[in-house]
Parts: structure tokens; C-alpha cells; sequence
């Protein structure tokens, strides 16, 4: 499977985007997917990941309260809709798809097993 991010761009501080995650097939074997970001000079870390089959969500602190992630199982497809965006929000922004997580690994990145190509996310202040 492949995963295509999207969404990304340039936007105020205050704005919104969302961004999308298309799977180029369904995978029954996926259990969550995840976004995460790659913020200049910082390591990658976790922003939202979702549990595929039944919804549940998981949030950084960080974003808690303005980001919201969501799926279309007829699409394949995962969204994270960003709200009243910062400047510290700029990163490029990653899906990924895991088989075999578990829910104390959902904010790893190592649990993930597909990634996407990453989707550019600048906010101005």
C-alpha cells in the first residue's frame, strides 16, 4: 500500500487546513493511522493517530482542542483538520499507516510500517 498526503500550504496564524491521506488500497490489515510532523532542525514526532477499525482517537498535547482527525473507510482516506494554526505548527506534516501497533505504541513513529511523502505546512505570523 501507498499513502499520498495532501493540504499542505501557507496560511495566517489563526487559519485552518486540512490535510488528507488517500491509501492506494484498502488494508484490511491496517489497525491505526497516524499523523506526524517534522519540524526544522526537530525530530519527528506525533501529532493524531486513529484506530482504524472503530475510531478512537489519540491527540498530542500539543494540538488537543484544535486539530481533529478523522476517516472516510469508503475512501481509504484519513483527514486531520488544523484549526486556529501557530507558527510552531510549521512542519512538514506525515501519514502512516500501522499493521501491527498497539495502543501503547501509537505515538511512536517506529510502530508505523508505511509512510507518506509528507506535506508542507508553514504558518505566518
Amino acid at each position: 500500500v501507498q499513502l499520498q498526503a495532501s493540504g499542505g500550504g501557507l496560511v495566517q496564524a489563526g487559519g485552518s487546513l486540512r490535510l488528507s491521506c488517500a491509501a492506494s488500497e484498502r488494508t484490511f490489515s491496517t489497525r491505526y493511522m497516524g499523523w506526524f510532523r517534522q519540524r526544522p532542525g526537530k525530530e519527528r514526532e506525533f501529532v493524531s493517530s486513529i484506530r482504524w477499525s472503530g475510531g478512537h482517537t489519540y491527540y498530542a498535547d500539543s494540538i488537543t482542542g484544535r486539530f481533529t482527525i478523522s476517516k472516510d473507510n469508503a475512501k481509504n482516506t484519513v483527514y486531520l483538520q488544523m484549526n486556529s494554526l501557530k507558527p510552531e505548527d510549521t512542519a512538514v506534516y506525515y501519514c502512516a499507516a500501522g499493521s501491527r501497533t498497539i495502543l501503547s505504541q501509537v505515538r511512536e513513529p517506529r510502530a508505523y510500517d508505511v509512510w507518506g511523502q509528507g506535506t508542507q505546512v508553514t504558518v505566518s505570523s
